[in-house]
């Protein structure tokens, strides 16, 4: 017979009886058999955002048990039970995390039927507390040269980011018009100190394309304190100042998740991980890019081993083959390991899962970094994918200037980008098509090895392997001179109008029935600034028409208000 099986932190035994009087917290992952009581699948949108439905259906990807929500029965139940707090919830692998301050009261829940396992992830000696810091990272500013003029393929208009861009064709996706407009990219990290301040942030905060933050670890809505590593990692996509700085996604959407807490190291953050791919799921992101990685913890008890990370065993590796299943690119970083501290070189999870497009570091001359973690996973299957610059890589830092910083972490986000524009070119692409084709590009491709894994991509060479013809250099001159992203949307219109010269371009919103919502000009400078965005906050939700009209030319968009 079977016996359900609760597995304990060494910390319990040790610290459960002299740490009350500092009110410890015990944190257990709580898995559950069914979802009985859950919501019903024919009405997905009470759990899916329009966006993340449509992207399904995009993918021709099913809704299915797996995105119902876990079931408020069983959570009230053991909620009621242990008089715990809830910390996160996982519909993918059907759990849920509760802290309990009394971690005795968890033995009432062995007896329950529909419960299969019980796994204590955490422990903290004073409670799950953690206090506004600075930023890990202390990096030197780096003066700038005067600049001239801007053009897109230049080290002028590049400014900083121009050897990191070339080095991998970037700038030919750029000028092709695809900066990662109408996609959404959710970050997963340790925390994003002035994200909120950085000039470089302002094109993404001034236009409404940060659609959400969230942070896991402690459950709110703030996450620009706690660490700055999430800032450089944003700063490698977002970051724009044409002619200073310009990231790889510099007009895409982004989604900020705190999951990491980098005053310890256990089981939970891999929890907090899954929930924020997932949320990024529900809100219908198109690629989830993470720095954060995982191999040893605080207490050895936890330790992963090189048969864990096989692909599709730890809990943050079920995440990944579970997110590129419903339509998202996963981008994790392979890690900085290689130099063997702690006895670990290899690949850190999720980074070893089967779906992820995992990266790697090399240097400007496209040599492998001695740190990069080295692959395999344990199953064979060659780690990482690819690799980016992740020595001196160009980024911000939290004090409002510019740095350079070592590390696989800025690496990974710069894939992560480049994989927003390509998709945009080739929106019919799957995960596993656009993984394929920057697999293919890569230098190394026809010898793969364990530390460089395929190489060095070539984004020029990725687009043409998808069957993305020449672009026209100024998409002006293309019938595609009006873009919108996202669509579905919500309290703004975000559009991109691609003009050969300066103009007014006149802007009309139409409803189902003909009435006019509003009409609106605006001034566009040319199409190497084609921003526009158009308020909507006082709309109802239903479909619409957009006219969009200059002088010489006329396009209509449909428009669907979430």
């Amino acid at each position: 017979m079977w016996v359900k099986r609760i597995v304990w932190c060494a910390a319990f035994l040790s610290l459960s009886v002299i740490g009350f009087a500092q009110q410890p917290q015990y944190a257990f992952r709580i898995t559950f058999s069914n979802k009985k009581g859950s919501l019903d699948l024919k009405t997905p949108s009470a759990f899916l955002s329009a966006r993340a439905i449509a992207r399904r259906s995009a993918a021709s990807v099913s809704i299915d048990s797996t995105d119902l929500p876990v079931s408020p029965l069983y959570l009230d139940t053991v909620l009621a039970a242990t008089n715990g707090i809830l910390h996160t919830t996982s519909r993918w692998l059907n759990d849920c995390v509760i802290l309990l301050t009394d971690s005795s009261k968890i033995l009432g829940l062995v007896s329950k039927s529909y419960i299969t396992s019980i796994t204590q992830v955490a422990y903290y000696p004073t409670g799950l507390k953690r206090p506004a810091k600075a930023g890990k990272f202390d990096l030197e500013h780096k003066s700038l040269s005067a600049i001239g003029g801007k053009t897109t393929g230049s080290s002028l208009y590049y400014g900083n980011t121009y050897n990191q861009t070339t080095m991998v064709n970037g700038d030919y996706l750029h000028d092709a018009g695809f900066k990662g407009q109408g996609k959404l990219i959710a970050v997963l990290d340790a925390g994003y100190i002035a994200v909120d301040t950085h000039p470089g942030f302002d094109s993404l905060r001034q236009s409404g394309r940060l659609v959400d933050v969230h942070n896991f670890t402690l459950d709110t809505s703030y996450v620009y304190s706690y660490d700055d590593h999430g800032t450089g990692v944003l700063s490698t996509m977002a970051g724009y100042i044409p002619g200073t700085y310009v990231g790889t996604a510099p007009l895409a959407e982004y989604a900020l998740y705190v999951t990491e807490d980098d005053l310890s190291e256990q089981p939970i953050e891999m929890d907090n991980m899954v929930a924020g791919a997932e949320r990024a799921d529900s809100i219908g992101a198109d690629i989830i890019s993470t720095s954060l990685g995982y191999d040893l913890f605080d207490d050895p008890a936890y330790n992963l081993t090189y048969p864990d990370i096989d692909g599709k065993t730890t809990v943050a590796a079920k995440a990944v083959n579970i997110a590129t299943q419903k339509g998202i690119l996963f981008v994790p970083t392979a890690g900085n390991e290689g130099i063997g501290d702690g006895g670990w070189f290899w690949i850190l999870t999720p980074g070893d899962a089967d779906s992820a497009l995992t990266v790697g570091a090399v240097n400007i001359n496209k040599i492998i970094a001695g740190f990069s973690g080295y692959g395999p996973n344990s199953a064979g299957r060659i780690k990482p994918d690819v690799c980016d610059l992740g020595v001196s890589a160009d980024i911000f830092t939290a004090s409002g200037g510019f740095g350079e910083e070592d590390g696989t972490s800025f690496a990974t986000p710069q894939i992560a980008g480049w994989a927003a524009c390509l998709w945009q070119a080739k929106p019919s692409a799957t995960p596993y098509q656009l993984r394929t084709a920057i697999v293919q590009s890569a230098d190394h491709y026809t010898d793969p090895g364990t530390q460089i894994g395929y190489g060095v991509p070539d984004f020029k060479q990725a687009l043409q392997s998808l069957d993305v013809k020449d672009t026209p250099r100024n998409p002006a001159d293309s019938s595609n001179w009006v873009t919108v992203g996202p669509n579905p949307f919500n309290d703004v219109i975000n559009l991109n109008v691609y003009l050969t010269i300066p103009q007014t371009v006149n802007f009309v919103l139409i409803d189902a029935i003909g009435r006019i919502i509003f009409k609106t000009s605006r001034y566009i400078d040319s199409w190497s600034n084609p921003s526009v965005s158009l308020p909507s906050d006082n709309i109802a939700a239903g479909v619409y028409m957009l006219k969009v009209a200059t002088p010489d030319k006329k396009r209509v968009v449909k428009l669907v208000k979430d």
